[in-house]
């Protein structure tokens, strides 16, 4: 198993993070087990000057200091009521990262639904849907390194997407700076892609290289 270095987080664009995570493996140690998942949908956020970014116009609060600090940070933020993760890119100080919007279970999948009390893709077919299933209900990893946290990130079990999509991202500002920019990616034909229909699911291979 090898878990994905700091340098991984850094020295390219944001978007191009974003694509590199998919197939990428996401584990959550819960202390009694290992909850693991591919990740198969990201979102790119490019920070002050991207108007869907948390950052955008140098807004730099207590609630968003993770994302100005080092490469590789957990950015636990709460929307609606709910829990999502993003994952600092670039250098300290440039609060860009990527949300981890999907994942298709690999580890602990009977813990994963009886998290969500769903079973199947609804059990992490979007941002907030896998940090519950995962079984993470507050913000207190908020702040932590990927390197020392119980969640973190490796590319043991990694898979080959086929086919890399991409689209505007989902709920984001329509106007604005960077609004209509295609950033986000998921693996296409994969049933965990939120909004994925059946019709466009590869029953196959999942969206994945054999």
């Amino acid at each position: 198993m090898a878990q994905l270095s700091i340098q991984f987080f850094t020295g390219r664009p944001t978007p191009v993070i974003a694509r590199d995570l998919l197939g990428k493996r996401l584990v959550y140690d819960t202390g009694q087990a290992k909850l693991a998942g591919l990740i198969v949908e990201t979102e790119a956020y490019c920070g002050v000057n991207d108007v869907a970014s948390h950052a955008y116009g140098e807004r730099h609060t207590a609630y968003t200091a993770s994302l100005f600090k080092s490469p590789g940070t957990w950015y636990l933020y709460q929307i609606r009521g709910w829990i999502c993760c993003d994952i600092v890119t670039q250098e300290t100080g440039e609060p860009q990262s990527v949300l981890l919007r999907a994942i298709q279970p690999l580890q602990g999948v009977a813990t994963m639904a009886n998290h969500r009390h769903r079973q199947g893709v609804a059990m992490t077919n979007g941002p907030a849907k896998l940090v519950q299933a995962l079984g993470i209900q507050d913000r207190k990893l908020d702040g932590a390194s990927l390197l020392r946290a119980p969640l973190t990130i490796d590319d043991f079990q990694a898979r080959q997407p086929e086919t890399i999509a991409c689209s505007q991202r989902i709920g984001t500002t329509p106007q604005g700076p960077h609004a209509d920019e295609q950033w986000r990616f998921f693996v296409d034909g994969n049933p965990y892609v939120s909004g994925m229909r059946k019709r466009q699911v590869n029953q196959q291979t999942l969206g994945w290289r054999r």
